[in-house]
């Protein structure tokens, strides 16, 4: 696992991309999709993450391949969290792997990752945002220890999606 540098951006923006169509591209109409995709898994979206301080993008690799990947921000919450809101939060962006990954560990290590991260930045909690039908990752976010706080929208294109917030807290 290694930090990710602007010269992943190529091959980091088309797993991203993939990894999200694979999940859930059948879910979206076509325009919906490829909107979300172009504004949101662009070069020019991990390329702005990457030049962002306050952000941090974890790559994992099996054979000299992303593997998957973690995006965190720092001091990012959701202001749908009912209060008392954490003072330092850290948003878990993005935590996606390779569907020919799972079971490996890769996920857990990059959990591992976000959490060493945000305890060296300070951090009292973590967030996340997962849709919610995906069981999945649902129980491997339960299994991290994190739980379900409220309820939020999730735009694709101009599809809305329910979603639940996750936090842990590191207090």
């Amino acid at each position: 696992m290694r930090l990710a540098t602007l010269a992943d951006t190529e091959t980091l923006a088309q797993f991203a991309r993939d990894a999200f169509v694979a999940a859930f591209g059948t879910l979206y109409a076509a325009e919906d999709l490829a909107a979300f995709l172009a504004q949101a898994r662009s070069q020019a979206s991990y390329r702005a993450h990457l030049a962002d301080p306050k952000k941090r993008i974890c790559l994992a690799e099996r054979d000299g391949q992303i593997a998957g990947y973690a995006l965190i921000v720092l001091g990012e919450g959701f202001p749908e969290r009912p209060a008392p809101q954490p003072a330092g939060p850290v948003m878990l962006s993005q935590l996606y792997c390779g569907a020919d990954t799972t079971g490996l560990g890769i996920g857990a290590a990059l959990m591992q990752w976000v959490q060493a991260e945000a305890r060296g930045w300070g951090a009292d909690a973590i967030q996340l945002s997962v849709y919610s039908e995906n069981t999945g990752a649902q129980r491997f976010y339960a299994r991290h220890g994190f739980a379900h706080v409220a309820d939020l929208d999730f735009w694709v294109g101009n599809k809305r999606d329910d979603e639940f917030l996750y936090e842990l807290s590191l207090g």
